[in-house]
């Protein structure tokens, strides 16, 4: 297993990402303090590169890539943002990015992915493993794999939304983080333990895929096939070899929502906040906003983790929208 990061890690991410990501705004809400009862900070990863907190692990990786490995390219997984943000990050430094993505991946993520320059080979996630093809392509052409979330330098990158959100605002009483592979959620943790030693972290699942939950509860490492959940950022099968144990040192409480309260979610931050957030980017307001964690009387960080969502799936008459 590779060393696992520290606080340094992100402290030298938030370095090289100076100037290059952007400095994602905080947001508040009186509708929304007055309903939990709580001071709630809202950090915006909606409005980062390529729409979510991906580019800053994927930039922190490829920057730190030696000229041999920039000139024979990348090679990744992912549903969606992570492909995004590889594909900007690599257009930037260029590297040649590709990406392994699910067939039914959403539109809007497959079109911005080939629109910043990465190239796409798809599979069936019902019947392909998209981890052991990145191996293949891999070892076939050359190419560094760079994983979307169980990699020191993607961890380190992740964690400098909370170091921000933390030295915008100062300290808070509670986290909440979505989780995936937990990647975000572990690099979060470690500006967590850094700047706010008391503050309680919590990360956040759909309860379609609550393997990282079941794993933090039991201590062992959990797997799920394909969950069917609208959350497709948190459609992974397990945590990994580093966000697993990052997890249990670092991380308070896991707790999971169903898919009704991250549309619920969904719909308050769009009309009472003006932001458009995709589903799992919406996953650890939702745990908030229907009481999932209590946070009466506590100052809370929330972290938007992004913004893509396929406006033709989901507005009521997308044939006005073509």
């Amino acid at each position: 297993m590779s060393e696992l990061p520290t606080f340094g890690d992100v402290l030298a991410a938030s370095r090289r990402l100076a100037g290059v990501a952007n400095r994602t705004p905080v947001l508040t809400s009186r509708t929304c303090n007055a309903r939990i009862g709580a001071e709630v900070f809202f950090k915006c990863e909606n409005f980062q590169r390529a729409g979510a907190f991906k580019f800053r692990g994927a930039y922190n990786a490829l920057a730190q890539l030696d000229t041999a490995e920039r000139a024979r390219g990348v090679i990744t997984y992912s549903s969606g943002n992570h492909a995004q943000a590889m594909a900007l990050a690599g257009s930037l430094l260029g590297v040649p990015t590709t990406i392994v993505m699910p067939a039914d991946a959403p539109e809007v993520k497959l079109a911005a992915t080939r629109g910043y320059g990465g190239r796409i080979v798809t599979y069936d996630r019902e019947r392909e493993d998209r981890e052991a093809i990145g191996r293949r392509l891999s070892a076939e052409g050359g190419l560094t794999l760079i994983p979307p979330y169980d990699h020191r330098d993607i961890i380190a990158g992740q964690g400098t939304a909370a170091l921000e959100l933390f030295d915008e605002v100062g300290a808070l009483d509670l986290l909440l983080v979505c989780c995936g592979g937990g990647g975000l959620l572990s690099g979060c943790a470690l500006s967590a333990r850094a700047r706010s030693r008391s503050c309680r972290v919590v990360g956040v699942e759909p309860e379609a895929g609550d393997d990282a939950t079941r794993s933090f509860k039991t201590g062992t490492l959990h797997t799920v096939h394909n969950p069917q959940t609208i959350a497709d950022g948190a459609r992974t099968s397990s945590l990994g070899t580093l966000t697993f144990p990052l997890v249990l040192a670092n991380v308070d409480d896991m707790v999971t929502v169903p898919d009704s309260a991250i549309v619920r979610a969904m719909f308050f931050l769009q009309e009472r906040m003006k932001i458009v957030v995709e589903p799992t980017g919406a996953l650890a307001a939702a745990a908030l906003l229907e009481g999932v964690v209590p946070a009466g009387g506590r100052r809370v960080g929330v972290i938007i983790s992004g913004g893509n969502l396929d406006l033709q799936k989901w507005m009521p008459f997308p044939a006005f929208a073509r």
